[in-house]
C-alpha cells in the first residue's frame, strides 16, 4: 500500500501541477541522495588521518569498519528490496536519513574502536542498502523513457553532496576537531534529508492516478493513456535465469572494490605522496564535481547508445584513474587522477540502477535489486580492506592501485557482453 500521508498531499499537488509529478519524486530523491553522502567512504577519508592520530588506530581498522558495514548491508538488502516494492521508497528514505543523521552525531562521541564499529557500521549499512535501493526504486517506478535522464539528475546532486560534505567536515575539523566534523555532518543530514521523502514521495504513479513516463500525464481521476512500449516485467526467478543478470553481477564484483578502495584511501594516498592537506581534500571535491557533470553526460550517452556501453566506458575511466594515482608526483597529476575517478563514478552511479530497470522492468525492481545488491556491497567491502592491508604491509598503496586498474578492465569486458534479455523468452508457458 502507498504511504498514506504523502498520498493525499501528492494527489492534491499532482492535480494542480503543470508538469509531471514524477519530477517532484526526483526532487525528493535528490534530497536523499545529497544526505546519503554522509555515510560514504569519501567522507570517512577526511576523518582517517585526524582520528587515527588522535585514537592511535591503524588504516586497516578503518577499512574493517567500512567492510563490516557493507556485509550488514548485504544481509539486509533482500528484505529492504521487497519492502520498497510493497510499501514504497518514501518510508525507506526518510527513516534512513534519521538513522544516518543520528549515527553521525553518535560518532562525535565515540572513544573506542568497539563503539566506532558499532556506530559507523550502522551508518555504512544505511548508506549501502536502504539509501541505494530506495533512491533507485523511486526513480525506476516513476520513469521509463526518461529514466536515464532522471537518474542522472539524482546522481548530480549525490555528487554535489560528495563534494560538499567533505568540505563541511574539513572546515569543522579545522575550526575545532574531528568530533565537530561529525556533528556538522549529522546536522546537515537531519535538516535536509527527512521531510521531502516523508511528505511528498509516493510509491508509484498508479497510486495517485498517473502513468509512468513516457506514457504521458494522466490527471487524477482520468483514464490513463496506453504506454508507447510495453516494459519487461521479469519476476525475480525469471531474472535469475538470464545471462545478463549474471554478467551485470560479475561487473559489480569487479568494479566495486575499485570504487570503494580508491574512494576511502585517496586522501591518505595523496598525503603520502607529499600533497598538502588542502590539495588532498580539494581533490575529493574535484572528483565529486566532475562526477556530477559526467552523470549528465552519461545519461545522454546512454539514451543514444545504451547503458551497457556507457558502463563499459565508466569502468575504463576508473582503471585509468587507478593508474594515474600511482603516478602522482605533482599537484596537477593529483587533480587528473581525481577527475578520471569522477568520470568513472559519475557513469557508475547513474547507470547501474538504470540498466537493472531497463533490462528487468519496474514491477519487481525492488526485489531484483535487493537480491543483487548484496553482491555489490560485499564486493565494495573488499576494496578498502585490500588497500588498507597493502598499506600496512608495504607502507604505500601502489600494489592495490595496480590491482584496482586490472579489476576495472575485467568489469568493462563483462558489462560489454551483458546484452538485454528478451522478456518473452522467459514467459513462455506461464
Amino acid at each position: 500500500m502507498p504511504e498514506p500521508a504523502s498520498r493525499s498531499v501528492a494527489e492534491s499537488l499532482a492535480a494542480r501541477l503543470p508538469f509531471y509529478y514524477g519530477w517532484v519524486v526526483v526532487c525528493c530523491t535528490m534530497s536523499a541522495a545529497f544526505v546519503r553522502a554522509g555515510g560514504a567512504v569519501a567522507i570517512l577519508t577526511v576523518f582517517v588521518t585526524p582520528m587515527s592520530e588522535s585514537l592511535d588506530w591503524s588504516r586497516l581498522a578503518f577499512s574493517g569498519a567500512v567492510s563490516l558495514g557493507g556485509i550488514l548491508a548485504a544481509i539486509s538488502a533482500p528484505s529492504i528490496g521487497v519492502m520498497a516494492d510493497r510499501y514504497g521508497a518514501g518510508r525507506i528514505l526518510w527513516v534512513s536519513a534519521v538513522i544516518l543523521g543520528v549515527a553521525a552525531l553518535g560518532l562525535s562521541r565515540i572513544g573506542s574502536l568497539f563503539w566506532f564499529y558499532a556506530v559507523y557500521c550502522i551508518a555504512r549499512m544505511t548508506f549501502a542498502s536502504p539509501f541505494d535501493i530506495g533512491i533507485s526504486t523511486a526513480v525506476t517506478k516513476w520513469f521509463v523513457g526518461r529514466r536515464a535522464r532522471a537518474m542522472s539528475y539524482v546522481a548530480i546532486v549525490q555528487q554535489i553532496g560528495l563534494a560538499t560534505m567533505p568540505l563541511i567536515a574539513h572546515v569543522a575539523i579545522s575550526g575545532a576537531d574531528w568530533r565537530s566534523g561529525w556533528v556538522a555532518i549529522g546536522v546537515v543530514v537531519l535538516s535536509v534529508g527527512v521531510l521531502p521523502s516523508l511528505l511528498l514521495l509516493v510509491r508509484r504513479p498508479e497510486d495517485i492516478g498517473l502513468t509512468p513516463d513516457p506514457a504521458g500525464i494522466a490527471k487524477v481521476g482520468k483514464a490513463a493513456p496506453v504506454a508507447a512500449k510495453r516494459e519487461p516485467e521479469f519476476t525475480r526467478a525469471q531474472a535469475l535465469r538470464t545471462p545478463a543478470l549474471w554478467l551485470i553481477m560479475g561487473f559489480t564484483v569487479f568494479i566495486y572494490p575499485v570504487q570503494a578502495g580508491l574512494s576511502l584511501h585517496q586522501v591518505p594516498h595523496l598525503l603520502e605522496r607529499g600533497m598538502p592537506p588542502w590539495v588532498a581534500v580539494s581533490a575529493v571535491t574535484l572528483f565529486s564535481l566532475v562526477a556530477a557533470l559526467s552523470s549528465l553526460g552519461f545519461g545522454v550517452f546512454a539514451g543514444r547508445f545504451g547503458s551497457r556501453h556507457a558502463l563499459c566506458i565508466a569502468a575504463l575511466a576508473l582503471s585509468a584513474s587507478a593508474l594515474a594515482f600511482i603516478a602522482v608526483q605533482l599537484v596537477w597529476q593529483a587533480y587528473l587522477a581525481a577527475a578520471l575517478f569522477g568520470i568513472g563514478i559519475g557513469g557508475l552511479q547513474t547507470l547501474l540502477p538504470v540498466i537493472w530497470g531497463e533490462y528487468f522492468g519496474r514491477r519487481n525492481f525492488g526485489a531484483i535489486r535487493g537480491m543483487t545488491l548484496p553482491v555489490q556491497v560485499v564486493s565494495q567491502a573488499a576494496g578498502p580492506l585490500l588497500a588498507g592491508a597493502s598499506y600496512d604491509w608495504r607502507g604505500d598503496y601502489e600494489y592495490s592501485m595496480a590491482l584496482f586498474a586490472g579489476l576495472a578492465v575485467i568489469a568493462a569486458a563483462l558489462v560489454y557482453f551483458a546484452r538485454p534479455p528478451v522478456w518473452r523468452t522467459y514467459t513462455k508457458g506461464r
